[in-house]
């Protein structure tokens, strides 16, 4: 226990899934989080997104586990609005030492569908959001010169790419290149920068109604399954045959012990990596 004690971590995406896990982890590992998200669906994007219902539930479960939080609704694409959470968060807990930018979405569309403001949005949240993010945090913890770890959640599907994601592929493509920049960057610093790349996280990002219309094409000949249980055994069949170990999908905690991992002083060498969380599926 305390891992990460007394350190403050940014964290984007933080009201459900992914984030509201790697919250969570963190602190449990005594860190105090400032937690952001958009709380609201995206015109571009079909996939619901989460709520502010949500993001609360993420403070109660934080404070369970006996953390600190800030969370604030905070759009990645509005670096305003980032700046002022993490304000917020330096006044209160003091300077930010840890950054998991980990907001994302994806459009399932296949390419020739694929409009140029879905293309757009997804660069922009997937991408320009990941700078925006560092962005905002950095000044804080360049001043404090106590170093530090940033995590940029990216995916295995920069390895293989995937159908129905050029777009969020290409992305994530690119927080890897963004990873290896800022980490020759803010080596001096002291400051770390890693990525995160896992495959299918059974999170809402796959666990809603547009993606499972994706396995029923594929699994069920275009029909609706008839309940969640019957399309999750579904997918996990779609999935596993893609990963080394067969399983469908990793769980959000698995994710977060990387994060928690890098966040701590048990990679305070490693720098400019690429862990893979995967179930082998870069190496299939």
């Amino acid at each position: 226990m305390g891992r990460v004690e007394g350190k403050v971590a940014f964290i984007t995406g933080a009201a459900r899934g992914q984030g509201r896990s790697h919250a969570v982890r963190l602190a449990e590992e005594g860190a105090s989080i400032v937690a952001v998200d958009v709380c609201h669906d995206i015109d571009e994007i079909a996939m619901p997104l989460a709520t502010r219902e949500d993001l609360e539930q993420t403070v109660r479960e934080v404070e369970a586990v006996g953390g600190r939080i800030i969370a604030r609704e905070a759009d990645v694409c509005d670096l305003a609005q980032l700046e002022a959470a993490v304000a917020e968060g330096v006044a209160a807990f003091g300077p930010i030492d840890v950054v998991v930018a980990n907001a994302g979405v994806a459009a399932y569309k296949d390419f020739p569908s694929l409009s140029e403001a879905t293309w757009r949005k997804t660069i922009d949240v997937n991408l320009t959001g990941v700078y925006r993010t560092v962005k905002a945090a950095l000044p804080s913890m360049v001043a404090a010169g106590k170093g530090g770890s940033i995590i940029l959640i990216s995916s295995g599907s920069v390895f293989r790419g995937g159908g129905l994601l050029t777009d969020y592929a290409t992305s994530k493509n690119g927080v890897v290149g963004l990873m290896r920049s800022l980490a020759l960057e803010l080596g001096p610093h002291w400051i770390r920068v890693n990525s995160i790349m896992p495959s299918t996280v059974l999170t809402k990002i796959v666990d809603n109604e547009v993606f499972a219309t994706v396995v029923s094409n594929a699994m069920n000949n275009g029909q609706p399954f008839e309940t969640r249980e019957q399309r999750l055994e579904a997918m996990n069949a779609m999935i596993a045959s893609r990963h080394m170990i067969p399983r469908g999908w990793v769980d959000t905690r698995d994710i977060s012990e990387g994060v928690l991992f890098l966040a701590s002083d048990d990679a305070k060498y490693i720098t400019s990596e690429s862990l893979r969380i995967d179930l082998g599926f870069a190496g299939k």
